[in-house]
């Protein structure tokens, strides 16, 4: 029987920086993973330098059933807490939009500086290890795997969600959470692209490859950014944040023309150059092959602009800048970045993360219901989770 203060199960952005922070205290901790290699998730990050926070990182750029939930632990363990770490152990990194930094070199930097912080505070880790069975005990917790029997004072779980399979995800926390009697949300992905319905995607088909800047709307939430049109439906940025928001059988609201208008370019174009075709001026804001699509789907005619009057230009106007779209659904959890919904939010301490009516169980990171934008927020929630959990093990 390996007795520790502390076991974490799963050894992820989340499991690896509370084994630290715990061990920094002076608990001894062990993590325990099914997988071969630590940090997967992390080392595939943000195409491989690893998206690891983001400077303007507040409460409200998360999901979750209950919005206050998050506030204690990012206002306790802040992105700058990290940052500090991160120029500790000199790790030279670069913000590329909206706050999001990355690694200059690769995300294997981040997952050296945690695993050097677990050898530093004493955490050891062990990987494919299956665990087989989890007690509650007098003294804590009980855990039969295949590298043996465990006992601990508290249990962590840090499994994640069910997002990106190929790297191992499971429903195994959600299934312990429900063991121990705690509400699981239902889950579903996010952070994903669309798919259309065949008569979209066939009519969309041309434009595969092609990014646009655009404002993405749903549930009276909008995003700025780019938008990739794909051969299986909707991509980029801008879709994918509002995936989460987003409901099946909804529509998505999409301007096509967040920075200038169409409508004062035509009527400018009916002054200036009024021999100049529709085509012509629309091409010089877009690519042409998304003007020949648009004018073919609209059936508007590629005619002088001299001969447009201000109703049809109204009118391929609001085209542009409302343009809807029904998506079919989401390519699921294959490609989906989060996982929405978990473990719910009311069942545990937003101080320390441990459930509210099971003494030393908690629940970190992408596990439970909270889920961040595109942009390093929800390493952010892995890192002040983690951190919270970590000061009360």
């Amino acid at each position: 029987m390996i007795q520790r203060d502390v076991i974490i199960i799963g050894a992820g952005a989340a499991g690896l920086f509370c084994a630290a922070e715990a061990g920094k205290r002076g608990r001894s901790v062990e993590v325990l993973d099914h997988a071969k290699k630590v940090g997967r998730k992390i080392l595939m990050s943000g195409g491989g330098r690893c998206n690891f926070t983001n400077m303007y990182a507040a409460p409200e750029n998360f999901l979750s059933n209950n919005p206050h939930f998050c506030k204690s632990a990012l206002s306790r363990y802040t992105q700058w807490d990290f940052i500090s770490l991160v120029a500790e152990y000199g790790i030279a990194y670069h913000e590329k939009t909206l706050g999001q930094l990355f690694c200059d070199n690769s995300a294997a930097d981040i997952v050296d500086m945690l695993l050097a912080e677990c050898t530093k505070y004493s955490a050891t880790i062990t990987t494919q290890c299956e665990i087989f069975q989890v007690e509650k005990s007098t003294q804590g917790y009980l855990l039969s795997t295949s590298k043996g029997e465990y006992q601990c004072q508290s249990l962590v779980v840090a499994t994640g969600g069910l997002s990106l399979p190929k790297l191992g995800a499971t429903p195994f926390g959600y299934k312990l959470a429900e063991q121990f009697g705690l509400k699981v949300l239902p889950t579903r992905a996010g952070l994903v692209p669309f798919t259309l319905h065949d008569e979209d995607k066939q009519a969309l088909a041309d434009l595969s490859g092609i990014a646009v800047d655009v404002s993405a709307g749903c549930q009276n939430t909008h995003f700025r950014e780019a938008m990739l049109f794909t051969h299986r439906g909707l991509s980029g940025p801008a879709i994918l944040q509002i995936s989460s928001y987003w409901q099946p059988g909804e529509e998505v609201e999409i301007d096509l023309q967040p920075a200038f208008s169409i409508g004062d370019n035509l009527l400018q174009a009916k002054k200036e150059n009024p021999d100049s075709h529709i085509s012509t001026c629309l091409a010089k804001h877009y690519p042409k092959r998304l003007v020949q699509v648009f004018m073919e789907r609209n059936q508007w005619p590629n005619v002088p602009v001299k001969q447009l009057n201000e109703k049809q230009i109204s009118e391929i106007d609001q085209h542009f800048s409302g343009w809807t779209i029904k998506p079919n659904g989401t390519e699921g959890y294959r490609t989906a970045e989060v996982t929405l919904g978990g473990v719910d939010t009311n069942e545990l301490s937003s101080k320390t993360m441990m459930a509210k009516n099971v003494e030393g169980l908690f629940f970190i990171g992408e596990v439970v219901d909270v889920t961040g934008w595109l942009g390093g927020y929800n390493f952010q929630w892995a890192w002040s989770s983690a951190w919270a959990a970590a000061q009360a093990v």
